[in-house]
């Protein structure tokens, strides 16, 4: 089973729906950056985010970056900026991301990228994984 960076949106989507715990079953271990784990907290995330970051699972590791952030990527999200950075330095497997401008060009710089979608749907094949059955059940 490989790593995988995520970014702020994915996780706050799948805490939101009770599901973040189909990343574990699918990647193992989920890398994020210090900025994703600030989007996370911040005042205006929603209650149930707060809470789960202020207590966030052993299957979730904050990676501190080696290098200073590419200036290319000024025009993007802290988080997204510090995701594609992370997942660039360790030659992550795979990107969690889904906002569009910041998949685009973790896709120019060779990273490979997968959206809250995709991850769901990945889970609900997945025999392993047991937790997104009851939102998939939900969401027909």
């Amino acid at each position: 089973m490989q790593s995988i960076v995520a970014d702020t949106t994915p996780l706050n989507y799948l805490v939101l729906i009770q599901a973040a715990d189909i990343l574990p079953s699918l990647y193992q271990r989920v890398l994020i950056p210090p900025a994703v784990k600030v989007e996370l907290a911040h005042a205006n995330t929603p209650t149930i985010v707060r809470a789960w970051i202020s207590q966030p699972p052993l299957w979730l590791e904050v990676v501190n970056l080696k290098e200073p952030v590419d200036s290319a990527l000024a025009h993007l999200d802290e988080g997204e900026r510090e995701a594609i950075a992370l997942a660039s330095e360790l030659q992550a497997a795979l990107l969690l991301m889904d906002e569009r401008d910041g998949v685009t060009i973790a896709r120019q710089r060779g990273l490979n990228v997968i959206g809250t979608l995709a991850a769901l749907d990945l889970a609900a094949v997945d025999p392993h994984v047991t937790t997104v059955q009851p939102y998939m059940t939900r969401r027909k």
